[in-house]
């Protein structure tokens, strides 16, 4: 019998979704070709929150409840991701994931007002407000993703993706050693500059122990594309906040700080002391700047 027969590809929620944060709030929907795995929580301005590559709705796991003492909050799993279906490879690209989101949000029935992104989740959302799909007043970014990375890691980055996505050995050997040694999810962690608890940890390394789960991440990372938002960002809507972590090692601040040369109108806000996973580490302090920025920001009527 192979790994890939002796683990499951994907998480299961009957099994591996007993103790999933926020629970209680979880259900799921058909949109878009895909089952969904989506919590709501809450009522108010409608919220969405996404998450970046290779996370799931877990990562929203303290923020979600303080934020729904505000917001009406829809969270979800992003296309392949946590207990969410997969997509064919070639749609987990910077337009299809905001086409897979936007069919989700149109078949709910939800306009939010005020939408939360981080890392590439941010881009998502970026990329849904330019092509009409949502109408937020306000877009939070934390820790965006949203800009090309330069030099040597450009170069790299893009082709390595691809050369990992074609594997499906690569899926399989980082789920193995996810399994055998819960040592290297910490320091995965540990290297984006933030400092997960224990519990935190584990939920990570739950969902790297499935190699469908690392596919999909890994395939997203392939096909993503960021010159096209670079060139339409200047013409971006909503208010723009731009929040980064001071520790960050993952997307440093100073990459909010170019998005902000192009889009000048945008507020930035660096948080000390956080690393790449902030909003994981200090919920309370990101609920309060969340909702502070979306009582300063206009209301359209």
């Amino acid at each position: 019998m192979t790994s890939v027969s002796v683990m499951q590809d994907k998480p299961v929620w009957e099994s591996d979704g007993r103790g999933w944060p926020n629970r209680e709030h979880s259900r799921f929907v058909r949109a878009g070709g895909l089952r969904w795995h989506i919590q709501e929580a809450g009522s108010g301005p409608g919220l969405l929150l996404v998450h970046g590559t290779g996370a799931a709705t877990h990562s929203w796991g303290g923020l979600l409840p303080l934020l729904a003492e505000h917001f009406q909050v829809l969270a979800l799993d992003l296309p392949g991701h946590g207990f969410t279906a997969a997509p064919e490879p070639t749609q987990l690209s910077l337009p299809g994931m905001a086409a897979a989101v936007a069919a989700l949000t149109d078949e709910l029935d939800f306009a939010p007002e005020i939408v939360v992104g981080h890392s590439a989740g941010a881009a998502i959302l970026a990329r849904m407000c330019l092509d009409g799909r949502i109408q937020p007043r306000v877009l939070i970014s934390l820790s965006g993703a949203l800009l090309p990375l330069r030099g040597f890691a450009g170069k790299w980055f893009s082709p390595a993706a691809k050369l990992f996505a074609r594997s499906s050995v690569v899926p399989r050997f980082f789920a193995q050693g996810a399994r055998k040694d819960p040592r290297s999810v910490k320091r995965m962690a540990d290297g984006t500059g933030s400092r997960l608890s224990p519990e935190g940890i584990a939920l990570y390394r739950l969902l790297i122990s499935y190699p469908g789960h690392l596919a999909a991440a890994l395939n997203m990372m392939a096909n993503w594309d960021l010159e096209p938002l670079l060139c339409d960002l200047p013409r971006l809507q909503p208010r723009l906040v731009l929040v980064a972590f001071g520790d960050d090692r993952t997307v440093p601040p100073h990459e909010a700080e170019r998005a902000k040369t192009l889009l000048p109108s945008a507020q930035l806000r660096v948080l000390p002391g956080l690393g790449h996973l902030g909003h994981e580490e200090n919920p309370r302090l990101l609920q309060q700047l969340i909702v502070e920025r979306f009582r300063q920001s206009p209301s359209p009527f």
